[in-house]
């Protein structure tokens, strides 16, 4: 199998908003995700870098049917997504997670951190104990660096790099083979943010992921990705591996998101 995931020729479209007391009689559509197509390999990670609005997360969204297309094909494994609902859906999002952008946001303040990373056992392998459950949650969690003392706190008690980590956690339990990571440093200061590029390394190599890499930002991209997709107003406007995107970009606009940063560290540097 060459491919882990392929997307062809993917497309969404919403109804703008026009507001309560709008004089437009006609509801205007406009194009979120405009004919989007790439395939990404078994161990690599596939980086799609852009402005905030051009598409990124919406793509994403739809990749993992959180959302659901006007049109196109899917593809996980060689196996159609599209058509799949129930237990089949279900099946597969075992092996596709996602890490979310905001660590603050994307755990329920109201729930334990034993309990939030455990609950892909609960939906997925309901027949596990919730003492087996909490069991894989304090191993994960201390994968990722935090002891398994905080099963039982609440997301507040941690900080912004603490509570992405257990994000992370919560993707990993059930050893997926494709990570899709939404700005996952974004809302973290820069050393946190190094750190936890680290670990996503790191966890990549021990567990063999495949990760879908999703960031506005050029160096934080280039420390991770193999390949790369520059994204602008819904269309992939360049795609090829990340030392040729960085070296010769052909397209204007990788040419300018590249002028906004003095220096580019090549990966491996630093």
């Amino acid at each position: 199998m060459s491919y882990v995931l392929k997307v062809r020729n993917l497309r969404k479209t919403f109804v703008r908003g026009g507001g309560l007391f709008s004089s437009e009689a006609k509801e205007e559509r406009f194009v979120a995700v405009d004919d989007v197509s790439f395939e990404v390999a078994p161990g690599e990670t596939f980086a799609i870098v852009g402005e905030s609005g051009c598409g990124k997360t919406t793509l994403a969204c739809l990749i993992l049917r959180l959302i659901e297309p006007d049109h196109g094909a899917i593809l996980f494994e060689e196996r159609e997504l599209l058509p799949l609902s129930g237990e089949a859906l279900r099946a597969q999002r075992r092996q596709m997670q996602m890490i979310f952008q905001d660590p603050f946001a994307s755990l329920n303040p109201r729930m334990r951190v034993g309990e939030i990373v455990a609950e892909p056992l609960a939906i997925h392998q309901p027949r596990l104990t919730r003492a087996q459950r909490l069991a894989r949650a304090g191993e994960i969690l201390r994968r990722v660096g935090i002891d398994a003392s905080a099963l039982q706190r609440y997301p507040h008690e941690f900080s912004g790099g603490q509570r992405q980590r257990i994000g992370i956690a919560r993707a990993l339990i059930l050893r997926p083979k494709l990570i899709v990571a939404d700005e996952p440093v974004s809302a973290l200061d820069v050393s946190v943010g190094a750190q936890v590029l680290r670990l996503l390394q790191e966890l990549q190599r021990e567990f063999g992921l495949t990760y879908l890499f999703i960031s506005h930002s050029l160096p934080v991209v280039v420390q991770l990705a193999s390949h790369i997709a520059v994204m602008r107003a819904g269309q992939l406007v360049e795609c090829g591996p990340a030392d040729l995107i960085l070296r010769e970009p052909m397209h204007i606009y990788t040419r300018e998101l590249l002028a906004t940063v003095p220096e580019i560290p090549r990966a491996g540097q630093g």
